[in-house]
């Protein structure tokens, strides 16, 4: 026999939707196994209710009524405990279900985003579908198996167990039914895996099929097109029609199943009354205790282990195959981009940009060297390209030609491991909602309150600490209550406590009086590591070891005094805000 092809055998065990998901339950293993701890406490009447009742029975026979009573009345003890369990199962699902949902709500936005960076073309609106429904059904179909499959699985076990104790024959022949009836279900599954993901594919159809026609509605009405396009749409509906009914002939095979498993033990028990009766192998009793474990609890769990699993399950794994797919591939690097470099010198080659084919270039050629510890200043006219230069050392943008490296790599190529050594703040600051310390440590969560009040006092968000409260203080999303200020200092914090060996300060100080502003800039020069700011005023240049001035056709990059003589347009610049008017707002975009 041949082998399979091995990009054959490579695409059926990259699975990276039940890689995703195994990985999360794996990191909730101490919550899981609590669920298990209390769903054997769960299964408890199932495990006695056969009991019990052939108990009550018995008594009863015997007109011992009390005793028959106090037994029907463990049972309901019982029944109350097993409540109790569930109630408190509910908030570890919901503590396993809502993180998983993040992940995945997580692993599709970085997919789209890595999709849309690869890709020239025009973004897929079916991603936004995976996020808002597939995203949804996943949570939903994993809370519903946590919640209903293990009650399935521990009653069939406990019921199964119980009737051992009371007939063991009976108990021999119906595990060995339910063995069978499982071991066609398993064989079934894989028709039912294929039937389902013939339907997600269909749905998924429909719904482009579907946004296409109606995007282009005014053109087909124009062309005289309408009934192509709705020729179009209904080919599609009658696809996922046909798949439909497949899936639902295929899943018709489980009601045999469930009776092979759960009612052809019980038409034995009852065929085989006569004979173990007389032959004492049972009494009356026993034999209705039997019956109650199978018709109450084994044929009713194995036909929910059958509807779960047939559908919710089969659900849940195409939809994890089918997210998986949009998932962001991990970049590979090379051998030697692994470590980490000796030097995070900055070095851009020969670089080309413009924002579209037939735009002008904002850069070209620009060949520029930031050793790592350096401080420099970006300063030009407004619209001259600052900010479009921060986003491609920091490779939120992607040169026509040429290159940035970083220590070494290319930030467009093998360097995502370096991505944690940059860190770029814009004008408008983030917050986000939860904790002045949530917010302040996000990029460094192992950081000590020590360090945060170390690091709000170099930039000078310590007043604001304790003007809110102090860092358990709670900020709402977009920090509504905060000033501009306030949130560029937030942000400048965080960053200051990050790793970041190489910061950007876009206008990130552009709310801030020239004080503060000079004195957050001068925190991030003494901590070590690039410095590169984007200067709307004057005084952050010259507070720079070099400025690189950008006037539209190239760079010039020299000291404060070494510009003015070299550059009439930075003297401009320098004129233009030294003769602003003291009080009133700066016009100086440099």
């Amino acid at each position: 026999m041949s082998a399979r092809p091995p990009a054959r055998r490579a695409r059926r065990l990259n699975r990276p939707g039940r890689a995703l998901l195994l990985r999360e339950l794996r990191r909730r293993r101490g919550t899981l196994a609590r669920i298990a701890l209390w769903s054997l406490a769960e299964s408890v009447p199932a495990l006695l209710s056969g009991l019990l009742i052939s108990a009550a029975l018995d008594r009863f026979l015997a007109r011992d009524v009390t005793a028959g009573v106090a037994a029907l009345t463990l049972l309901l003890v019982a029944a109350a405990a097993g409540a109790v369990a569930t109630y408190r199962v509910l908030p570890m699902l919901a503590a396993i279900v809502e993180p998983v949902r993040d992940a995945f709500v997580t692993a599709v936005v970085e997919g789209a985003i890595a999709t849309s960076v690869r890709s020239a073309a025009r973004p897929d609106a079916a991603r936004v579908a995976q996020l808002t429904e597939q995203v949804h059904t996943v949570r939903n179909i994993l809370f519903a198996l946590l919640r209903s499959a293990r009650q399935v699985v521990f009653t069939s076990l406990a019921a199964l167990i119980g009737l051992a104790l009371i007939a063991p024959l009976a108990a021999l022949v119906t595990g060995a039914l339910m063995g069978v009836s499982l071991t066609l279900f398993a064989l079934l599954l894989r028709r039912l895996v294929g039937r389902q993901r013939a339907v997600l594919l269909a749905e998924e159809e429909v719904a482009r099929r579907g946004g296409e026609v109606f995007g282009g509605l005014r053109d087909a009405i124009a062309c005289a097109a309408e009934d192509r396009a709705a020729g179009e749409v209904g080919h599609a509906v009658q696809a996922e029609a046909a798949v439909t009914r497949e899936l639902a002939r295929t899943t018709v095979l489980r009601s045999p199943l469930v009776f092979l498993g759960g009612q052809l033990p019980l038409v034995v028990l009852l065929a085989a009354a006569p004979w173990l009766l007389r032959g004492g192998h049972l009494t009356v009793a026993e034999l209705v205790g039997a019956a109650t474990y199978l018709t109450v609890r084994i044929e009713p769990a194995l036909r929910g282990l059958f509807g779960t699993m047939g559908a919710w399950g089969i659900e849940l794994v195409v939809t994890l195959d089918r997210l998986g797919e949009g998932f962001a591939e991990p970049d590979p690097l090379p051998e030697e981009t692994t470590s980490e470099p000796s030097r995070y010198d900055l070095r851009i080659r020969d670089l080309t940009f413009a924002h579209g084919p037939h735009a002008a270039a904002i850069f070209r050629s620009l060949d520029l060297t930031v050793p790592e510890g350096e401080h420099i200043a970006v300063v030009g006219p407004s619209g001259i390209g600052k900010s479009t230069l921060a986003n491609l050392l920091i490779g939120l943008l992607s040169p026509q030609h040429g290159s940035v490296h970083l220590g070494g790599a290319d930030i467009q190529g093998g360097a995502r491991d370096l991505r944690r050594v940059l860190a770029l703040i814009p004008q408008e600051a983030y917050v986000f909602a939860g904790t002045l310390r949530d917010n302040l440590t996000y990029l460094a969560p192992d950081a000590t309150d020590r360090d945060v009040a170390r690091a709000a006092q170099a930039v000078g968000l310590g007043h604001v600490i304790e003007h809110l409260g102090g860092l358990g203080a709670r900020v709402g999303a977009g920090g509504a209550d905060l000033s501009a200020g306030e949130k560029q200092l937030i942000a400048l914090t965080r960053v200051h406590l990050s790793p970041a060996r190489i910061v950007i300060l876009d206008e990130a100080t552009s709310s801030l009086d020239p004080t503060a502003e000079a004195r957050a800039e001068t925190a991030f020069a003494e901590r070590g590591g690039t410095l590169i700011v984007i200067a709307h005023r004057i005084s952050s240049a010259r507070r720079a070891g070099r400025i690189m001035l950008l006037d539209g056709h190239g760079v010039v990059v020299g000291g404060h005094e070494e510009l003015l003589s070299a550059s009439a347009l930075y003297a401009d610049l320098v004129g233009h805000w030294e003769e602003a008017p003291r009080g009133t707002p700066q016009p100086d975009r440099v």
